[in-house]
């Protein structure tokens, strides 16, 4: 029972970290103190001079371990054989989370990010949820932005402030939430989004920036809605809409 206890114990500790790779990318990881860090991983090959050594440097100064491996070995961790230049690192989201979890949630207000793919209004989406009054992220693995140092800085240091689900992809996810009311944000949907009704589970689908939601995931939302414009503006950028759907109350 115990070691069943240890396992699951952790299996969720290391659900919770993202492994980001590339030597600019670790070294301003590092020098980012909010963002927790578990491991760095070093290919033996590397010269310990330039961008290697200010790692090494910020590394030993933090007190985080740095694990050298051989290249094929480096590439298993990184995922990315081509572009991690030898360097690789474990940071710590404990905000990062199964999107399974959300079925066990009582009441919730979640922003689920549909082919969101721009790093930068990733991390302003994070803020303002963070901000706001909204209790999660739904980001599915597949054709979304990933965490990266351009999130974290976009995201002004909130990237672990706010729950964020990943999933594999969000239709799969949205199927089991039969007793969520499901909003698609459309410019063409009739409703305004200052007369939505509260509801104990809600979830607002925010789509990609050039296609806006996807067909698949638009036969599953229970009701459309828009933001009013006026002047003749069509549309707001993915990341200002998240603003405005966070600060609804």
């Amino acid at each position: 029972m115990e070691d069943s206890q240890e396992y699951k114990k952790k299996k969720a500790y290391f659900e919770k970290i993202i492994t980001l790779y590339g030597r600019n990318v670790v070294m301003e990881v590092l020098q980012e103190r909010g963002v927790e860090i578990h491991k760095v991983h070093m290919a033996n090959s590397n010269k310990p001079e330039g961008v290697i050594e200010t790692i090494l440097k910020l590394a030993k100064e933090r007190n985080i371990e740095v694990a050298y491996h051989d290249k094929a070995a480096l590439s298993r961790i990184s995922k990315n054989a081509k572009q991690d230049q030898g360097v690789a690192i474990d940071i710590i989201a404990n905000s990062y989370q199964n999107a399974n979890e959300i079925k066990s949630l009582k009441s919730f207000k979640l922003l689920a990010l549909d082919g969101i793919q721009n790093p930068q209004n990733l991390g302003m989406i994070i803020r303002s949820c963070a901000a706001g009054y909204v209790d999660g992220i739904i980001l599915p693995k597949k054709n979304s932005a990933k965490i990266s140092p351009l999130v974290i800085k976009a995201s002004a240091g909130t990237l672990f402030r706010v729950p964020i689900y990943y999933c594999d992809t969000l239709d799969a996810i949205l199927r089991e939430l039969s007793d969520t009311k499901i909003y698609l944000l459309s410019s063409h949907a009739k409703q305004s989004i200052y007369d939505v009704q509260k509801s104990e589970k809600s979830i607002f689908v925010l789509g990609n920036e050039s296609d806006g939601v996807s067909k698949e995931i638009e036969k599953l939302c229970n009701d459309s809605i828009t933001i009013p414009m006026n002047r003749g503006v069509e549309s707001l950028n993915v990341a200002v809409t998240a603003s405005l759907i966070a600060f609804m109350r």
